[in-house]
């Protein structure tokens, strides 16, 4: 076994110490000869970890193909100090593919004291808003505008530890090592992209609102900026944002809507007025003017100004008719001039377009 650390490279990326506590977290990648551990060796394992305020790399090389055993036994003992263990699809081949091997081995470690954090399960919600090909890991740093010197696939590189194993020349051990570094390197600076599933769970305050253009206009001062811009419509909203600021615009529509009550068996329609009552008040009219009202017009109607909440929203709202799902808020002082009810409006609106 060979160990090797170095010093990962600044970038503008590098982010991910700001989503978690630096001294919490290590980043992990494995390189083997085959997705079956059964019938395949492990040939390198990476780790990188913050420290003295800059991201380490190191790396434990199979360099005899016989010291996998060791290998585990180090970096078992290296991750036991983290709460969270970072990877890209180390759900998915990564973690499932170490357990079978440290069972083969008889060694008694496991993940179950480390909290795995899979950024390619987190993210894959986003391909179609980032318009992304695919999920590849180095598919997002070229959208991320991260370059490589690596040009090989984990494919490629089976061949090129082969041949090591047989020849051992530094020109393959560095092309393993660099394409493992620039995995783990990469991986720390696209958990840039963490910051999408932090939009989209809210993490932003509501700096100030505006008409415009019949439109009313939520800008946004984000907690975490989004690296590249994304632009996104639901129901005719506008939604759009790029590193620490973003917008929300939402159309307002001038109409008579509805007021539907729920409890309607409480209520009664009075046909002239082409309104409901609740019953303790209805008592006082002619019997020949009201009528048990229904679902249908159990409602009181209201002319204004309003924006619709796509669908049930935050607030019991006007609706067009009674089927109709979508639901909107009437734009009164007791909104507009409530931050926290914007502030609600502008994550329900971020969750739905999301």
């Amino acid at each position: 076994m060979q160990k090797i650390t170095h010093d990962a490279r600044e970038h503008k990326f590098m982010q991910l110490h700001t989503f978690y506590k630096p001294e919490d977290i290590v980043v992990f990648d494995i390189e083997t000869t085959g997705f079956t551990a059964e019938t395949t060796m492990l040939y390198l394992i990476g780790c990188a970890f913050y420290e003295d305020g800059k991201w380490v790399i190191t790396q434990w090389f199979n360099n005899d193909g016989i010291s996998e055993r060791e290998i585990f036994i180090d970096f078992f003992t290296f991750i036991s100090k983290y709460k969270y263990i970072f990877n890209y699809n180390g759900d998915g081949f990564d973690i499932p593919y170490v357990q079978k091997k440290i069972k083969q081995f008889d060694l008694d470690f496991s993940f179950d004291k480390i909290e795995s954090i899979d950024l390619y399960k987190l993210i894959r919600g986003f391909k179609d808003i980032l318009h992304l090909d695919n999920l590849k890991q180095k598919s997002i740093e070229k959208f991320l505008g991260i370059n490589r010197l690596d040009k090989y696939t984990g494919g490629d590189l089976i061949k090129v530890y082969q041949d090591y194993l047989k020849s051992p020349v530094e020109k393959g051990k560095q092309l393993l090592l660099q394409h493992n570094y620039e995995d783990l390197e990469g991986l720390i600076y696209c958990s840039s992209l963490l910051a999408y599933t932090k939009f989209k769970a809210g993490c932003f305050v509501v700096k100030k609102m505006s008409v415009r253009d019949n439109k009313l206009l939520f800008s946004l001062t984000l907690d975490y900026p989004l690296p590249k811009r994304i632009t996104l419509g639901v129901q005719d909203i506008l939604v759009t944002g790029h590193q620490q600021e973003a917008t929300i615009n939402v159309p307002i529509i001038t109409d008579e809507l509805k007021f539907f009550f729920d409890n309607y068996k409480e209520y009664y329609y009075l046909p002239a007025e082409d309104m409901a009552v609740h019953k303790s008040v209805a008592s006082f009219v002619d019997k020949n003017y009201r009528v048990p009202a229904k679902k249908e017009n159990c409602y009181l109607k209201r002319k204004g100004h309003f924006i619709t909440q796509i669908d049930s929203g935050i607030l019991a709202g006007y609706k067009k008719n009674h089927k109709d799902k979508e639901t909107f808020i009437e734009l009164v002082d007791s909104f507009l001039q409530d931050l926290d009810m914007l502030n609600a409006y502008a994550r329900y609106i971020i969750s739905k377009a999301i």
